[in-house]
């Protein structure tokens, strides 16, 4: 019979008073340069110890806080705001042809302002060529005038703590309107994650899904995508179903809308 071949007796194995120190040590947060000084053992007699008892890494003694989800109960009760940088480009690059010599020099960067309904998951963004207040304000306008085109009122908006929102001319707008101003905690993207996770599914479904010839043709399939994403594409929070449905549309709104 196979038997294993681990010694009986091991002499030079590390003390188990020393394994305790090491990892005494280390839950108070030490390096491993710190820990092997101090006890006089070497780093990698440390990182095989540490990692025995799983605290190789320092995020194992700060877990991160639960995840604490909510949702509004009503359309407009809540409105989410964020901005993602693009690269522009003229032609595809070296991640599409498979070419290094096919490089876009100095292309300069377009904004994506995306919103998105707290209660719905109803979606709304443009693209801008620059990331400044004026931008800001305008994409703010144009997110309450689609939103208020199907039937739904905003009463509150949820924004990071960027310039751009914290601008006057930003608040200006939020104050002519009567609408909140909420701001989330500084470090703290959970806590607007619903159009954090819409951005990722936009790149990921949008920007990088296609081969683009360039990027203005990428910008101009931003509205049909959008639309795909409110009245077609299932939504796993929603019970796989479509943003849309949840804003109780009669039969005559529909088809003014989906037209």
């Amino acid at each position: 019979m196979d038997k294993s071949s681990r010694p009986r007796r091991s002499p030079r194995r590390t003390p188990e008073k020393l394994r305790e120190r090491v990892t005494e040590l280390r839950r108070r947060r030490w390096p491993y340069h710190a820990i092997a000084h101090r006890v006089g053992v070497s780093k990698s007699t440390v990182a095989r110890i540490l990692k025995a008892q799983g605290l190789n890494r320092l995020s194992v003694l700060e877990p991160k806080p639960p995840a604490r989800r909510f949702e509004v109960e009503a359309p407009g009760v809540l409105l989410h705001l964020d901005t993602k940088k693009l690269a522009r480009f003229k032609r595809p690059g070296h991640r599409v042809t498979q070419n290094r010599k096919d490089r876009n020099r100095s292309p300069g960067w377009s904004y994506v302002f995306a919103a998105v309904d707290d209660h719905s998951r109803l979606a709304y963004g443009e693209t801008k060529d620059n990331e400044r207040k004026e931008q800001a304000a305008a994409f703010l306008l144009s997110a309450l005038r689609y939103y208020r085109r199907m039937g739904v009122r905003i009463q509150a908006v949820m924004t990071n703590n960027a310039r751009i929102f914290q601008s006057k001319r930003f608040q200006r707008v939020l104050r002519w309107l009567g609408i909140r101003h909420k701001t989330t905690p500084p470090y703290t993207p959970r806590v607007n994650g619903k159009v954090e996770r819409f951005i990722r599914t936009l790149l990921n479904e949008w920007a990088y899904a296609h081969a683009y010839r360039s990027s203005d043709e990428r910008n101009a399939h931003l509205p049909e995508w959008l639309h795909y994403y409110n009245w077609h594409r299932p939504h796993s929070s929603l019970g796989n179903q479509v943003p849309i449905s949840r804003l109780g549309l009669s039969v005559n709104n529909v088809v003014r809308l989906h037209s």
